[in-house]
């Protein structure tokens, strides 16, 4: 490693000596014509008048405002204990854990990717230790630290380095799994810290940099500029700040500044293939990680209301599919949670919600975020969209669980597999699908409860609408257009009646592994 190291640095400082002479004659080489070519290429002179110079308030260096925000920032190492058999993974996060090799073992990796392996071995519980670094930052002189809740939710022990290469251990104060953010504290005072930014924000192209701990080499400052605003990246209360200031393992949960040396956002996650920088990160807004770990540094803890519904778009198609219109906005419900306020306050799986307490929904992401302004036990008016009629309904709002919770509720279900064979009672070929009737011989087969009717999906068209939209043996269909299913026949039935009333598509409500989604299907 080291020689190919020496190589490469080798190599660039010669490119730089070759370019700095160029620079230096104020010479350019000259483009030679097809005849000259057996010829020397002349140098010619280039005239300095005119040339593109930078405006007054672009920095010719970061140098000054990186000597003075950097001591703010620190690096965060973390060891915790992890499953043997399956590691840790966070799929699109600069982050990495990598379990800890047991004594005589070899895993097969000389650590020259920067992964940071420690040196401890399983034990008898079929866990082992992992060793993992991210990175965070000073928000006051007292020692509390902000940083992401994926560099410290599992940890076992804490150490924060400072720039000074003190080694202090903290306490998580809290973490919130919604915004990917988290307070640890250490122990002290003094030390040096920086500020949220609200008041005023970068444009679209300003400078910015990032401070942290990649690949565990603390102290690391990159540059880029904001690439946009408001990216969905799948979070429903976080619309990130995109930058292309590199963002690596590692940098997790450090600061973004301006030119000013504020902090704009908190280094969340990136986009990449390869699992390294690509140019496409995202940091979470100054304001809301401000709103965030104040409260968490307040109580510990954040609660968000909870309507108890899976929700998804009303996308152009569905809108279509619906007679409503392409431009139609809402969010509609495509599943309950059985005994959860939704369903005790009468919503069903097809309502497109509207609007909630006065403000009007365009997105599943915004019925999210005005759900959880609400506090448990108050009563929300939703407005709600069914059989082509509006009404209120009153849904008295929870307690939103954690992250983790809801993401069990969510791989929790039935079976995937389909029919061994076909069903007893009543098949029907339509939209391109052979369906069966959803009788006690495929319920137990599939897993499904008593309490679930629809028709079961037999077979499905590769070339039909319905097969390009994932449709598969095994899927149940509970719901064609406003009709709720029993048998095969409604599913056909349905098809006719929307064909005849002009509409392109039919609406299919699809259960599948223990969740409802809907899909617009075309009624060719």
């Amino acid at each position: 490693m080291a020689s190919r190291k020496t190589g490469l640095i080798l190599g660039v400082a010669l490119a730089g000596v070759a370019a700095a002479a160029m620079a230096g004659s104020g010479a350019r080489w000259a483009p030679q014509d097809a005849s000259a070519a057996t010829h020397p290429l002349q140098l010619t002179h280039v005239s300095t008048a005119g040339m593109f110079a930078p405006p007054p308030d672009a920095p010719l260096s970061f140098a000054d405002i990186f000597q003075k925000v950097s001591p703010a920032v620190v690096s965060i190492n973390v060891t915790e204990r992890v499953n043997v058999s399956r590691g840790i993974h966070v799929p699109g996060l600069p982050f990495n854990v990598v379990p800890n090799t047991p004594p005589g073992g070899d895993d097969g990796d000389d650590d020259s990717d920067g992964d940071n392996s420690g040196g401890g071995g399983a034990d008898h519980s079929g866990t082992t230790k992992a060793e993992a670094s991210g990175s965070g930052f000073f928000i006051s002189p007292d020692g509390y630290i902000v940083t992401n809740n994926h560099v410290v939710e599992h940890a076992e022990d804490i150490k924060v380095v400072l720039t000074d290469k003190r080694e202090l251990p903290a306490k998580v104060v809290g973490r919130d799994e919604a915004t990917d953010l988290a307070v640890i504290k250490v122990q002290g005072a003094g030390f040096p810290f920086v500020d949220f930014e609200n008041s005023a924000k970068p444009r679209v192209g300003d400078w910015v940099i990032a401070i942290g701990n990649p690949f565990g080499l603390g102290g690391t400052a990159t540059a880029g500029i904001v690439s946009a605003y408001g990216r969905d990246i799948g979070d429903n209360f976080v619309d990130f700040i995109q930058i292309d200031a590199p963002i690596n393992r590692g940098n997790s949960g450090g600061p973004t500044f301006d030119v000013y040396g504020r902090v704009i956002g908190v280094n969340s996650a990136i986009f990449s293939p390869s699992g390294g920088s690509v140019g496409i990160g995202f940091a979470i807004p100054s304001n809301v990680a401000d709103q965030i770990t104040k409260q968490l540094i307040s109580g510990g803890k954040i609660t968000r209301g909870y309507l108890g519904a899976t929700i998804q778009n009303v996308t152009p198609d569905l809108a279509e599919s619906m007679g409503l219109g392409k431009d139609y906005k809402g969010a509609l419900v495509a599943d309950l949670v059985p005994g959860g306020p939704a369903q005790k306050a009468g919503l069903l799986p097809g309502d497109v919600v509207l609007d909630l307490n006065g403000h009007s929904v365009g997105s599943s992401t915004e019925l999210t975020r005005l759900v959880a302004q609400s506090q448990n036990g108050q009563i929300m008016h939703v407005k709600v969209l069914r059989d082509g009629k509006t009404q209120v309904l009153d849904v008295r709002s929870g307690t939103r669980p954690s992250e983790t919770q809801l993401a069990q509720q969510e791989n929790g279900g039935d079976d995937q597999a389909g029919p061994d064979d076909s069903p007893a009672g009543k098949h029907s070929s339509t939209l391109g699908m052979m369906l069966g009737a959803l009788d006690n011989d495929t319920r137990g087969k599939l897993g499904v409860p008593e309490t679930v009717h629809g028709a079961v999906v037999l077979g499905v068209k590769g070339a039909s609408d319905a097969g390009e939209k994932g449709l598969k043996a095994g899927d149940i269909i509970v719901m064609a257009g406003e009709t709720q299913v029993s048998s095969p026949a409604d599913v056909a039935q349905a098809a006719a009646a929307a064909k005849k009333e002009g509409r392109s598509a039919i609406r299919l409500g699809v259960r599948r592994d223990g969740h409802t989604l809907f899909l617009p299907i075309k009624l060719g």
